[in-house]
């Protein structure tokens, strides 16, 4: 794994991390029917991209990589025989790199509770593939694979509706609160990202056999509609009961995940659910923000004392410089 060769990567954005000009950001319009989304742009599809039925993340160890030759695979996708006659109009890929080859992103750190090997702790390449049919998003993420496989997931997640957000394995709506300036809080300077994947298996049966109320006491969070306990539509931390009693319990998963609890800007949260079979199930966590502290600083504070945590052990930890956008101009990586 030494003398990898990266050709027709810039050092301004892998050894600096980021270039000088700020590109505005904004949330594509939803995938439908009728849309093709684009793979070109100031920023790589998949992040503001409204999120998918299906997700494959795959994590890779290169000796080289050509980042001009797969983002012109990228770009070509329609094209490829390996994938004629699957619906690719809606599918986006995610290009990220780790930080043995990109200076802009660090190690994630060991967290309190984390159960991952070896195998499934950092890597060289990410390889995020979404969309809403799951063949195609597997056989596409089959294409662009690069040198030696260290883990996959495949996943998945309901449709948001008029009704409310996606649900998690545990029947609760989560992440709710996302940022609402992605210029300031997501994208870098030159219109990349910091991704943060972790895989996280659930113990469902064991949470889903407890009294609604004390799921809804774990969340923070009603069931049946995702409110909060405080009340309303909003979180409400310092909302009180007459008698002086905290509405969201102390320990609730809202109150530790809060980003004005951790001190630290809202990340970008496109998670999903997985289910590899048995006692197998949970999420893939995936968050993007501008900095990696902004989830690290997140991920401590839960860990001193967020209930959910009690019934979730992370198996697979990664963190990714998102590279910025490409054309069919300017290479992936430029």
């Amino acid at each position: 794994m030494q003398n990898t060769n990266v050709n027709a990567i810039s050092r301004r954005h892998l050894l600096l991390g980021a270039g000088t000009a700020a590109l505005a950001a904004g949330c594509a319009a939803a995938p439908s029917a009728s849309t093709v989304v684009d793979p070109y742009g100031a920023h790589q599809a998949g992040v503001v991209t409204p999120a998918q039925r299906h997700c494959d993340v795959s994590v890779w160890d290169v000796a080289d990589l050509d980042l001009a030759a797969l983002g012109k695979e990228i770009g070509s996708l329609r094209r490829n025989p390996a994938l004629a006659g699957m619906p690719l109009d809606d599918l986006t890929v995610t290009i990220g790199l780790g930080p043995r080859l990109a200076s802009a992103v660090g190690e994630l750190p060991e967290f309190p509770g984390d159960q991952v090997p070896p195998s499934a702790r950092g890597g060289d390449l990410l390889v995020q593939v979404c969309g809403d049919d799951p063949l195609a998003v597997s056989l596409t993420s089959g294409v662009l694979g690069r040198g030696t496989l260290r883990w996959r997931q495949n996943a998945f997640r309901g449709p948001s509706t008029s009704a409310g957000p996606a649900r998690n394995m545990l029947g609760f709506v989560d992440g709710i609160v996302g940022p609402t300036e992605p210029a300031r809080e997501v994208w870098l300077d030159g219109g990349g990202t910091i991704a943060v994947v972790r895989r996280m298996r659930l113990r469902v049966a064991d949470f889903l056999a407890r009294p609604v109320a004390e799921q809804e006491r774990v969340f923070g969070r009603r069931k049946e509609d995702g409110r909060p306990l405080s009340g309303g539509d909003e979180v409400d931390l310092g909302a009180k009961s007459p008698d002086g009693q905290y509405l969201i319990p102390a320990d609730a998963h809202v109150r530790w995940a809060h980003p004005m609890s951790a001190g630290v800007p809202t990340m970008l949260r496109r998670s999903y659910n997985y289910d590899n079979g048995g006692d197998d199930r949970g999420l893939l966590f995936i968050s993007f923000q501008r900095e990696l502290r902004t989830f690290v600083n997140t991920a401590y504070r839960m860990a001193d004392g967020d209930a959910l945590l009690r019934f979730a052990t992370t198996t697979a930890s990664a963190a990714f410089y998102v590279l910025p956008g490409f054309t069919a101009e300017r290479a992936l990586g430029a």
